[in-house]
């Protein structure tokens, strides 16, 4: 798997901005077959970090049912693999220069 092909999108909530600032934590949507060493290669490589631990969890898709003029829709919305980073000592990711 190519290293560009690794990382999807950054992860930006209250609790992952609340992980970076305490615990230097990132967390990022990852490609479902990309492995942990895939992972770490890929944001060393993109953001110049030396990263220290890769956690990985895959969040099961949630079903949503919403009401409209045709009656009830349903559906699923699809799994996906989550990545949380941790960076080293005084090193930090800016994931906000592209927005």
């Amino acid at each position: 798997m190519r290293l560009s092909e690794v990382l999807i999108k950054p992860i930006l909530t209250e609790k992952a901005n609340a992980q970076q600032e305490k615990l230097r934590r990132y967390a990022f949507k990852v490609a479902r077959k990309a492995n942990k060493l895939e992972i770490k290669k890929a944001i060393e490589g993109f953001y110049g970090v030396t990263v220290l631990d890769v956690n990985t969890a895959v969040v099961p898709g949630k079903s949503k049912t919403r009401f409209t003029k045709a009656g009830y829709i349903q559906g699923q919305k699809p799994a996906y693999k989550k990545a949380l980073v941790t960076v080293a000592e005084g090193e930090t990711i800016d994931l906000y220069s592209a927005i």
